[in-house]
Formats: C-alpha cells, structure tokens, sequence
C-alpha cells in the first residue's frame, strides 16, 4: 500500500538529500503508524504492521524508533524549540521568548498541512495521556527535550547548562507543559491549546540573566 503525503518540514528543507530521505522515511512510518492506530486502536497495531504499510522492513523501523513508543513521541518538530530560542532578541525577557518560541515552533509544525497535523497532534495528546506504556516512555523522553531547553536557557541567560536553577527550571516548564497536554485531552482537546500554554507560562517567573 501507498503511504499518504508526508510533507518534508520547512525547517528541513535545506538540508541535503540523505537528510531529507531519513526525514521522510521517518514521516512515512509515523504515518502509517497513525493511521493503523485510528483503525484498530494502539495495542492492537504491531511494528510489523506498521513496517508493511509503510513499505519497509521492520528492522529499518527499530533502526528510526528504539520502541514502538516512539513512533508516537518523536517528530521533527522537537528540535524547533531551541532554534527559535535562539532566535529571539538576545535583550528580551527569558519568559517571552520562551512564550514566543513555543507558538512559533507549533505554527511551524502546522505549516504544510493544518488540518492533518492538527488531526495529528490530538491523536498524540490523546495515546501520551491514554496509554500507560507511551505516557511511561513520554516521562523518559522529557529528559532529553528539558536538556535542549536547559542548553538554551544557559546561553541566552549566561549561566552554565548544568546550573541548578537552569535544570530546574526547564524542567518545572517541561512538567507543565505535560499537565497543560492533560488538562486539553481532559476537556476533549477543545481549548486552545496555545492559549492554554500562555496560561501556563503565567505561573513563571522570569529567569534572571547571570
């Protein structure tokens, strides 16, 4: 079976070729993951089943997503984060940027298709908060999203990525962030989401530059 269109991100786009294949590789399985799933729920989807739809081997599956957990946290949307933090204005507050970085990098996820990448993100929202074994695995990958933000964090404040303040702020924003996804699928995904998260960063402070 033929995959659906899997649109390579804007933010890639000027990569070279290999990258772009890995990306859309990537994309194809997700996809064929995706979809599986709103058929026959997400126990019930197999990675060989996902590998036949997507026309690969299953092997090259395990070779892009460790688990099958995986194929439901990874996008290549993680990495916008710290990019469009490194691209506010270095004199603006710590807080804002983080405000504006998070939207921009969510606009830019929404950038090729809306429609289906906003059918996407409530899918996800919904099997993160849902399913025991990919909530477990999203706790796990916290880890690493807060040390991108905490590599950020230190830049733009001056203070060390190891800091304590800078750890545990990242991470204080990663664990609301995840309540913030629960209180969306908690009310069937019709809140705004951005305006949930604007809501969300209210509760910070400001982190102060070294």
């Amino acid at each position: 079976m033929t995959t659906a269109r899997t649109p390579v991100p804007e933010a890639a786009r000027h990569l070279g070729l290999r990258e772009r294949k890995k990306i859309k590789t990537r994309m194809a399985i997700r996809e064929a993951a995706y979809s599986l799933i709103k058929e026959q729920g997400y126990e019930a989807t197999t990675v060989e089943q996902i590998a036949d739809r997507a026309e690969v081997s299953p092997s090259t599956v395990f070779r892009y997503f460790p688990v099958k957990e995986d194929i439901v946290l990874t996008d290549e949307y993680d990495p916008l984060l710290e990019e469009m933090l490194r691209e506010r204005p270095a004199g603006e507050p710590v807080l804002e940027s983080l405000r504006r970085a998070i939207r921009e990098a969510m606009a830019r996820a929404l950038t090729d298709n809306p429609a289906h990448e906003q059918d996407e993100m409530v899918l996800r929202a919904r099997l993160m908060v849902e399913v025991p074994q990919v909530r477990s695995r999203l706790m796990e990958s916290m880890s690493v999203t807060g040390r991108l933000v905490c590599r950020a964090l230190a830049e733009r404040t001056g203070r060390q990525e190891g800091d304590l303040e800078v750890r545990a702020y990242a991470m204080g924003l990663m664990g609301a962030l995840l309540e913030t996804m629960i209180y969306w699928v908690e009310g069937d995904c019709r809140d705004d989401l951005p305006e949930l998260i604007d809501r969300t960063l209210t509760v910070f402070k400001d982190l102060p530059r070294r």
